[in-house]
């Protein structure tokens, strides 16, 4: 019986291991990694520019030049708030960053590319009670009013 059992994990393995690289080689996991990779180092690159430019640009115009050393004590607890001051400019740079470098673009040319036409209405607003009617309706199902159109028959 065990070998018939190690025949069955043989079996069994090789179908697990194709399954796994099956799921590893799916474009989205791909694009996730690809992703990540990317977004850590477009995150270096803005703490950087953040390190390095903004905050002495800031701190030549309010006279400190260390955010991150900036503390103060109550009751023998130290707040560090230089720390999340960094922090915050860095988060508001990266936000803007991928905004304006990633979401516009890419906004803009989806829009570009969208091929399908305009969806058509197959129902409006009700003039007296506002409840969305079909576009062929005479009367609204919820008030009974009468509504014209261009449906409307005589």
């Amino acid at each position: 019986m065990e070998h018939a059992g190690a025949l069955s994990g043989r079996v069994a393995r090789p179908a697990i291991v194709k399954d796994f690289q099956q799921f590893l080689l799916r474009g989205n996991v791909v694009d996730l990694a690809v992703g990540i990779v990317i977004g850590v180092a477009f995150g270096a690159v803005v703490t950087a520019l953040v390190a390095d430019l903004l905050t002495p640009l800031i701190a030549a115009i309010f006279g400190s030049h260390d955010f991150s050393a900036l503390t103060f004590t109550i009751n023998g607890s130290h707040f560090l708030y230089g720390s999340f001051f960094n922090a915050v400019i860095s988060f508001v740079t990266i936000a803007a960053a991928v905004f304006f470098f990633v979401v516009r673009p890419v906004n803009a040319l989806m829009a570009r590319r969208r091929t399908e036409p305009p969806v058509d209405e197959t129902t409006r607003q009700c003039p007296e009670c506002l409840s969305e009617i079909p576009i062929e309706a005479r009367r609204c199902a919820f008030c009974t009013s009468v509504v014209g159109g261009a449906a409307q028959q005589a």
